[in-house]
């Protein structure tokens, strides 16, 4: 049994790391995927519950899945060319304006469509507004990766991870907001004022003059407000206590089909373009953490979070927000969060613990580039734009983002509680 353990924890391990790091440039869901064939393939964990594993992300799969027709739709018609003529004509040729125009919109995608949607669907737009403003891309694409974790716990469906991390124990939207209205504003804020800080010569350069803006073709306008009605459906989803991947997902085909029909285009070209490699990772991701669920390590967890809130709710809050912002940095927070529902659900912590457990989840991963799935999305979005952002250039933003704003908004939510 302690070999077993020993080896689970080992391959789980290893499949993590290579998500992380990416030895030989291998994308990223190679490793979860055979990390997870591993599991399977040495008896560690029997293939039947393999496949049931990998199917309780059949809602975050429908979910992704619809946010990426919807993105590619809408490149295609030309929508992020149109606002990113928009967002330039408004800076009136400032960087600092461009920037503060590029984060406000950012809150609004992540706030109302999720922070993986902010990744799939304003990183091509931010890059477009970038080229017609004739400035170095990055500074303004680092909005994108940032406020898609900053501001993804001020609604329950701003991140997925949020229903996972509650569960059956997800509080009424009045309670949510009680709770994470105040960390959210200090999370975002801070965010705001220390990202900036960190591209602050970026942003004295001058933006190129305003660009007339192209004619936004009716397909174009289909798609956008096939976002618009996205974002009023998860709402109203979320509020009937619904599951969010089936009508993202109605959402994205419905949209698509409706521009194809239009234009009288065939269904490859988008079908093509979509990222699906995202799917297998996360299928991998769910394997390789039901493999450590059944080890026994996380009922081990949970019983340990247990006595520890009993003993002490005020500071067992604090340590699980910082162990689980860092921890999700080191395994990804989706495996993480998977993990923190597990543990937080079976030790039946107070509402302050889960709620520090969920900012970690959600905020820790702004230190490291492949800490969220939003980020890993981020990085796929990049690298067809002929983007490369290394690990190192992006921790040297986030070790200096990240721990003050976690901190900050965990003192929020210590306020908030007391």
């Amino acid at each position: 049994m302690i070999g077993a353990t020993t080896a689970t924890c080992g391959i789980a391990g290893l499949a993590t790391l290579g998500v992380v790091i990416r030895p030989w440039n291998l994308p990223e869901y190679i490793w979860a995927v055979t990390g997870a064939v591993l599991l399977v393939a040495l008896g560690l964990l029997p293939w039947q519950e393999a496949v049931a594993a990998a199917g309780k992300g059949l809602d975050v799969y429908f979910f992704l899945i619809g946010m990426m027709l919807l993105a590619e739709v809408a490149r295609q018609e030309g929508l992020f060319d149109w606002l990113a003529a928009q967002a330039v004509r408004w800076s009136h040729k400032s960087a600092s304006k461009l920037f503060l125009i590029v984060y406000g919109v950012g809150i609004l995608v992540t706030v109302f469509l999720s922070n993986d949607a902010t990744a799939v669907v304003l990183t091509p737009a931010v890059y477009a507004a970038t080229r017609a403003a004739r400035v170095e891309p990055l500074p303004y694409l680092f909005v994108c990766a940032f406020i898609a974790n900053a501001a993804s716990f001020v609604l329950p469906i701003s991140n997925p991870a949020n229903l996972v991390v509650f569960g059956a124990a997800m509080p009424p939207l009045l309670e949510w907001l009680h709770t994470f209205a105040l960390p959210s504003v200090v999370s975002i804020v801070a965010t705001y004022l220390l990202l900036r800080f960190t591209q602050r010569t970026e942003l004295t350069k001058q933006v190129a003059d305003p660009v007339s803006a192209s004619h936004l073709t009716t397909s174009g306008k289909i798609a956008a407000s096939g976002i618009a009605a996205t974002a009023i459906v998860l709402l109203m989803a979320s509020g009937l206590g619904h599951d969010l991947g089936l009508p993202t997902l109605g959402c994205g085909v419905a949209v698509t089909a409706l521009v194809l029909v239009r234009e009288r285009k065939p269904p490859w070209p988008v079908c093509a373009d979509v990222s699906w490699s995202v799917i297998p990772l996360v299928g991998g991701l769910f394997i390789l953490v039901e493999g450590l669920n059944r080890t026994g390590v996380l009922p081990s967890l949970a019983e340990l979070l247990k006595t520890a809130a009993t003993a002490a709710p005020h500071s067992t809050s604090w340590a699980a927000g910082l162990i689980s912002a860092f921890a999700s940095n080191l395994i990804n927070n989706l495996p993480m969060g998977l993990i923190a529902a597990t543990t937080t659900q079976g030790a039946q912590v107070p509402h302050e613990v889960t709620g520090a457990v969920l900012i970690g989840v959600d905020l820790g991963p702004n230190l490291s580039v492949t800490g969220s799935l939003a980020t890993i999305l981020w990085l796929i979005a990049l690298r067809r734009e002929g983007e490369h952002v290394g690990a190192l250039h992006f921790l040297r933003i986030g070790v200096v983002v990240m721990p003050f704003a976690l901190v900050l908004a965990l003192l929020a939510l210590s306020l908030v509680a007391s």
